[in-house]
């Protein structure tokens, strides 16, 4: 009988080892899990209202910035290339530089070179040249 009482008291203690090893996985498994700590905001600061004749004043200020400012009149320039005593203005050798191309340009470079009495010129990518005679 001391044979069964050994294995009944080792079959006891595997037993037992057993629970041991299910109530510390159960444990670990049902251990309160910290959370991490919430940040505090700080109330939202409300601006006091301001007063009714404040915020009439701000709005005609307001109308007044967006309104078109006055339009200045452009300043009229007039610009004359001279050469051996001679002038020609250089809103003539635009125009002729135009007429020249023959079409309406988005883009145009003149270069004057009055010793030469020639204009070149670079129209949208295109060069040409005429003749500029000063009188």
């Amino acid at each position: 009988m001391a044979t069964r009482r050994t294995a009944t008291k080792s079959a006891a203690a595997k037993d037992a080892k057993v629970e041991t090893k299910a109530t510390a996985t159960a444990v670990k498994e049902t251990a309160p899990v910290k959370e991490a700590p919430v940040k505090k905001t700080a109330p939202k600061k409300v601006a006091p209202k301001k007063p009714a004749a404040v915020v009439a004043a701000a709005k005609a200020a307001k109308t007044k910035a967006e309104a078109p400012a006055e339009v200045k009149a452009e300043t009229k320039v007039n610009f004359v290339v001279e050469f051996n005593n001679k002038q020609n203005s250089a809103e003539d050798i635009i125009n002729n530089v135009k007429a020249t191309y023959g079409k309406d340009a988005k883009e145009i470079s003149i270069y004057l070179k009055p010793d030469e009495n020639k204009a070149y010129f670079v129209a949208d990518g295109e060069e040409g040249s005429m003749d500029v005679f000063f009188c």
